[in-house]
């Protein structure tokens, strides 16, 4: 397994930003030849990145057979599009190794969760923008470089209106906030470009209301994009896992009944990218 450590350094990044890798080895006797890699940006609220939202997620999806990358981001102080760039940057590093690491690259998918959704989410309604492409210096034609082939979304910060989170805005956009307020606001910045969608999110979120997920699905349904939505009856934020090996340290963070997402975001990958593609 490669796993390795990628510094990742944009205008506005802090030292310690870096791509964590969890590249599994190729083998001539095993029948194949690639596989799909989920790169995941953890949540915190733009003010940290969670560490029970990161490597247990990728050991998750090297258990189903995929690679995985784990986006450690700028926060506060760094302020937009700092994290945004570096999740381009990491994008473009994984398809430029696509070949050499093995992985197929039209099954490159990025999750997040709570402020990491707001991230992911972010990458894939703003991937063609220029800003963007010229922050990670490719061409005005090499812009699909840049495109998440999926996302997923746990328990997501999308809007900044009514349901907002409004701590997650004011680390992420600091004395900017008024200015960009609205672009930042996701659901309002869905096209059909967005790639598809798997978001899951529970009824009972004191933190980030399931609102969130509520506009953003339904931005996505009237772009004609295609998206997964479960919606748990019970379960507070930051769930992770949502069993014991993601449980924090006050004893929280366990929902029985959310545990089925990973494997529905299983389910969901295999049947949309790897039978889809033959991969």
């Amino acid at each position: 397994m490669l796993h390795q450590e990628f510094p990742i350094q944009a205008e506005g990044s802090l030292p310690e930003s870096k791509l964590v890798t969890y590249i599994q080895d190729y083998y001539d006797e095993v029948a194949i030849d690639t596989r799909p890699l989920v790169l995941i940006c953890p949540g915190g609220g733009y003010s940290y990145t969670s560490s029970r939202e990161g490597e247990a997620l990728a050991m998750q999806f090297l258990a189903m057979g995929y690679h995985a990358a784990v986006l450690k981001y700028s926060c506060e102080p760094a302020v937009y599009p700092t994290a945004l760039t570096e999740l381009a940057a990491s994008m473009l590093l994984i398809r430029r190794n696509a070949e050499n690491w093995h992985v197929n690259p039209r099954q490159i998918l990025v999750l997040g969760c709570s402020a990491g959704g707001h991230l992911a989410a972010s990458l894939g309604v703003f991937w063609d923008e220029d800003f963007l492409a010229e922050a990670v210096k490719i061409g005005p034609d090499d812009h699909e470089l840049l495109r998440p082939d999926g996302m997923i979304l746990c328990y997501p910060v999308i809007t900044s209106g009514e349901f907002a989170h409004r701590g997650s805005f004011q680390k992420l956009l600091g004395e900017r906030e008024e200015e960009l307020s609205e672009k930042m606001s996701l659901e309002l910045q869905v096209s059909s470009k967005t790639p598809p969608t798997f978001i899951w999110h529970t009824y009972t979120d004191g933190s980030v209301p399931v609102e969130n997920s509520l506009l953003f699905v339904c931005a996505l349904r009237k772009a004609g994009v295609s998206v997964e939505f479960h919606m748990y009856p019970c379960g507070g934020h930051g769930l992770s896992l949502a069993n014991r090996l993601t449980r924090n340290r006050g004893g929280d963070a366990v929902q029985e009944e959310c545990t089925s997402w990973i494997s529905l975001v299983h389910t969901w990958i295999e049947h949309r990218y790897v039978e889809e593609t033959g991969g």
